[in-house]
């Protein structure tokens, strides 16, 4: 039986800011630009899960995928990542620190081995991934 890959996309808008606590302001300014200071982003979320097409026809049930998707959603939309996200406290919030999370958060509810890849397109410049070792391209 073939293996397949479906990817799934959801939007999110959220604001973010960047900067390392063990900095100065001037540090952080210095390190990160524009991006020190508070600003947002329309982002989208991608999951990718890998596995034989069932008897049903589906590599995954999509409602099953986009619950498992939704467990960040539902935290990050609208809100500020770096003040209101309790997964991403003492997190700098950079596109990598983010998918990586993401990741994380989604394997945790998805069946063992099926997370491949999450991806944040954070501007249209701007695409982080992360694989299935957990560590973010």
């Amino acid at each position: 039986m073939a293996t397949m890959e479906l990817t799934r996309v959801l939007r999110f808008a959220a604001a973010h800011r960047l900067m390392n606590p063990a900095l100065s302001p001037a540090d952080n300014a210095q390190l990160y630009g524009a991006c020190a200071r508070d600003h947002g982003h329309n982002y989208a979320l991608e999951a990718t899960v890998r596995g034989p097409v069932n008897a049903d026809g589906m590599v995954i049930d999509l409602a099953v995928l986009e619950r498992a998707m939704r467990t960040v959603i539902d935290l990050v939309d609208h809100r500020d990542l770096t003040r209101d996200v309790p997964p991403l406290a003492g997190v700098i919030t950079t596109g990598e620190n983010l998918t990586a999370t993401f990741y994380r958060m989604i394997d945790r509810v998805l069946p063992p081995g099926r997370l491949v890849r999450v991806a944040v397109v954070e501007t249209e410049n701007n695409r982080f991934e992360c694989e299935e070792a957990g560590e973010a391209s």
